[in-house]
């Protein structure tokens, strides 16, 4: 019963992280317009993601631009681009394992078998995990070192975009969830340990017969 709670946990955050990635992988808000002249009143919202850049107009109007080459991006931007595509990746490749060898599905009998392929699951979810948290986390360094560059001026200067945030969430509940699927394998959760029985005395034939009565 518990190797089952951990399992459905699992398997729910880990849905939920995966679809978070590819929002996160879609979404043009990785890089946003950093709001630090004088005048707040600006015409122009500018966003930068892995696959376009948009200007959002103070009237409400977007318009939105696919990159024309990978390899003039940045290098965070190419790097981030490569690993959330991997980590999506194995998202789906995680899930597949984990309905074959989940308890609620029978495409395998076994149920030693079954337990390795879920914790081969958790493994692939950590990983799409792993995947993701890195290029988050160096590009909003990249955000952060210049911003505070004296020499970038304030125009070129961006903030931390939803999607990074997004991405955060992602890489979390991805760990957690693939953490709780491994936790299902062990043999405390699955109740795999042995029950030991204390001995019971035997009665001799010839002890005492007043005991029966």
């Amino acid at each position: 019963m518990l190797s089952m709670f951990l399992e459905s946990l699992g398997m729910a955050l880990c849905l939920a992280g995966s679809l978070l990635v590819m929002v996160a992988c879609g979404l043009p808000m990785w890089k946003v317009t950093a709001f630090i002249d004088s005048n707040i009143v600006v015409a122009q919202t500018i966003w930068d993601g892995l696959w376009m850049s948009c200007v959002v107009q103070s009237t409400g109007q977007m318009q939105c631009k696919i990159h024309d080459s990978m390899l003039s991006l940045s290098q965070d931007l190419q790097t981030a681009r490569a690993l959330t595509v991997i980590a999506a990746v194995f998202g789906v490749l995680a899930l597949a394992v984990m309905l074959a060898g989940a308890q609620c599905t029978n495409c395998i009998q076994e149920e030693a078998l079954k337990g390795r392929v879920v914790f081969t699951g958790g493994i692939l979810y950590i990983f799409s995990g792993l995947f993701v948290l890195v290029p988050l986390c160096w590009m909003a360094n990249n955000i952060i070192v210049d911003f505070h560059n004296p020499q970038i001026p304030p125009s070129k200067k961006r903030e931390i975009g939803a999607a990074i945030y997004i991405g955060w969430a992602s890489s979390a509940l991805l760990l957690m969830g693939g953490g709780l699927l491994c936790c299902s394998f062990s043999q405390g959760a699955r109740g795999g340990y042995p029950i030991k029985y204390t001995p019971t005395k035997s009665i001799a034939s010839n002890g005492d017969k007043k005991h029966y009565v």
